[in-house]
């Protein structure tokens, strides 16, 4: 098995592979699938084994934190692990709607315990705010010196925000995160510049959404993505030999200053899919520039700064 690249996540230092694995498919109902133990067990040691050495989950993500605590705690080094705070503190499973966040003290000290509980560590390699909250509920809530203080105590080793336009800029500005999580595909171009300077600023790049939002293409070819791919007119320049799962993925990882892919997926079979699409590596730049030009005109374009 050939190695995954890695790539330097930004001032961490950390050295996390290309593509890493997302655990929001092994949340459970009411917001996701039926996934038994056995699966579970089988797809987290499956990344592990196939050289994958970041972990991203949330305690929004209903039971992946228990998941990760019972199949891979005993494979603590194996791997960085990150999760996020901001989320409702309590039972792990939330009814259907939309998900709460608060950004006190007490409930971003209270996540992080449960997290470290949960998933049966002793530290978070990195802790990201969940929901791109703006700079003004930051501050008025103290979130970033909590997190600073959690990161002084040792219960966390870096801290991000996942985050969104238009506050991402904001984000970066505030100068004190060191990695950001941000949605990123070829159908949904609209944070490819702002990546580049959260980049430039230093910080680590995570991308989420690379191949999830690929995923209508191939199974509603009428939905907003499906139609945006049809608009580009991308099948007359695909290769023969490369599916369109294989172009999303390394159209995404064809951002020079992606550090790390987060895909998720409950399928041994789809994860050797998307180990191989990153093993082909960075589209051709013949192809990746030929597909930016439609993709542009077509509507899928950074947006303004």
């Amino acid at each position: 098995m050939a190695t995954l690249p890695k790539r330097t996540l930004g001032r961490t230092g950390l050295e996390v592979t290309l593509l890493g694995y997302g655990t929001m498919e092994l949340r459970g109902p009411p917001r996701g699938r039926d996934v038994s133990p056995e699966q579970t067990g089988r797809i987290l040691n499956a990344v592990l084994d196939a050289g994958i050495n970041f972990v991203d989950t949330s305690i929004d993500y209903g039971q992946s934190e228990e998941c990760i605590g019972r199949f891979l705690s005993h494979r603590r080094s194996e791997y960085f692990l990150a999760s996020k705070c901001g989320c409702a503190v309590g039972e792990s499973s939330q009814p259907l709607g939309a998900l709460p966040h608060v950004y006190t003290r007490e409930n971003i000290v209270a996540g992080v315990e449960q997290s470290l509980r949960r998933m049966r560590t002793d530290r978070l390699d990195l802790v990201q705010v969940h929901g791109s909250p703006t700079r003004r509920i930051l501050e008025e809530n103290g979130a970033v010196e909590t997190l600073l203080d959690l990161k002084r105590r040792g219960k966390v080793r870096f801290i991000g925000m996942s985050s969104t336009l238009p506050d991402l800029r904001d984000h970066v500005a505030m100068g004190v995160f060191d990695t950001f999580q941000v949605p990123y595909s070829a159908l949904d171009r609209s944070h490819e510049e702002a990546i580049r300077e959260a980049s430039t600023a230093g910080a680590g790049i995570i991308v989420r959404g690379g191949a999830a939002r690929g995923a209508p293409v191939l199974e509603s070819p009428s939905g907003r993505h499906g139609e945006a791919w049809q608009r580009a007119r991308l099948d007359e320049i695909l290769p023969l030999w490369m599916s369109r799962m294989e172009f999303i993925v390394r159209f995404t990882i064809s951002h020079p200053d992606l550090d790390t892919a987060i895909v998720g997926t409950i399928s041994p079979d789809h994860l050797q899919q998307n180990l191989e699409a990153i093993a082909r590596g960075a589209l051709p730049a013949d192809l990746h520039a030929e597909a930016c030009r439609r993709l542009r005109e077509a509507g899928s374009a950074p947006a303004p700064g």
